[in-house]
């Protein structure tokens, strides 16, 4: 059973969704597509310039074949799964399903807003271990300080998790009830600052020069970036989903 399924399907089953197999798709694809092209994209230039980093044209296949036979139908069976299993709504009240309008409110409590300043504390959490983390993986250096980078990460689970509560708390206080996605996407906009930060270090930290140097560091550095975003965003809609369903489980005992 694949948990990307399990847990998209349950969730998207439970905000109501209604094409799953969309979501199924979706879920199944997205990251495999995304990593998947970029790694193509830099062996199709690898070839051209003969490097030794080129991957066969045989792996390339295979690998496609694992996502169409064996990543697809789990995530199929994952989805379907999540949906019977754990699809039906939870809510800790009860919910108005019409819309109502949002009431206009200042710049900075717009959703965008948020999601764009949203990254800037988990960043400046783990800004100095990038530095160590990039140099160990271009500059060819040794990294051993793992008790460290453990640290860093558990520090910047708990920022994410308390930037993006309180990013919430103010959306939901300006009578705003767009918070799911836009607590996901400020804790994932850490990723923006990373992918950043990765041209600060490309430029002043090291001496790649020329198109497959280039592209290998951004393609595999947009690959890293994104799936940090990911991470931070789960970590934060998990943290401010309980936060929600903690006020509004006391607002329904009240």
């Amino acid at each position: 059973m694949n948990m990307n399924g399990y847990f998209g399907g349950s969730l998207y089953a439970r905000q109501g969704g209604r094409r799953w197999i969309k979501q199924m798709f979706i879920g199944a694809f997205l990251i495999p597509a995304m990593v998947c092209g970029t790694a193509f994209f830099i062996n199709f230039i690898a070839i051209y310039y003969h490097a030794s980093r080129a991957i066969p044209f045989g792996t390339m296949v295979a690998v496609c074949c694992i996502c169409f036979f064996v990543i697809l139908p789990l995530n199929l069976v994952g989805t379907i799964l999540g949906r019977n299993l754990s699809g039906q709504p939870n809510f800790p009240c009860r919910v108005n399903a019409v819309p109502r309008p949002i009431p206009e409110k200042k710049w900075f409590m717009e959703p965008a807003v948020i999601v764009c300043l949203g990254g800037i504390l988990p960043f400046g959490s783990i800004f100095i271990e990038m530095y160590f983390i990039f140099t160990s993986f271009w500059a060819y250096k040794i990294y051993y300080v793992y008790g460290f980078m453990m640290l860093v990460l558990v520090i910047l689970c708990i920022v994410t998790v308390c930037v993006t509560i309180v990013c919430t708390y103010f959306l939901l206080n300006a009578e705003d009830y767009r918070w799911q996605w836009t607590s996901f996407l400020s804790a994932a906009s850490t990723a923006i600052y990373v992918y950043m930060y990765s041209f600060y270090y490309y430029f002043f930290k090291t001496k790649m020069y020329g198109l497959f140097q280039t592209s290998f560091y951004f393609g595999y550095m947009a690959v890293f970036s994104t799936a940090l975003g990911i991470m931070c965003g789960a970590i934060g809609y998990m943290g401010t989903s309980a936060f929600v369903r903690k006020i509004y489980t006391n607002v329904k005992i009240d």
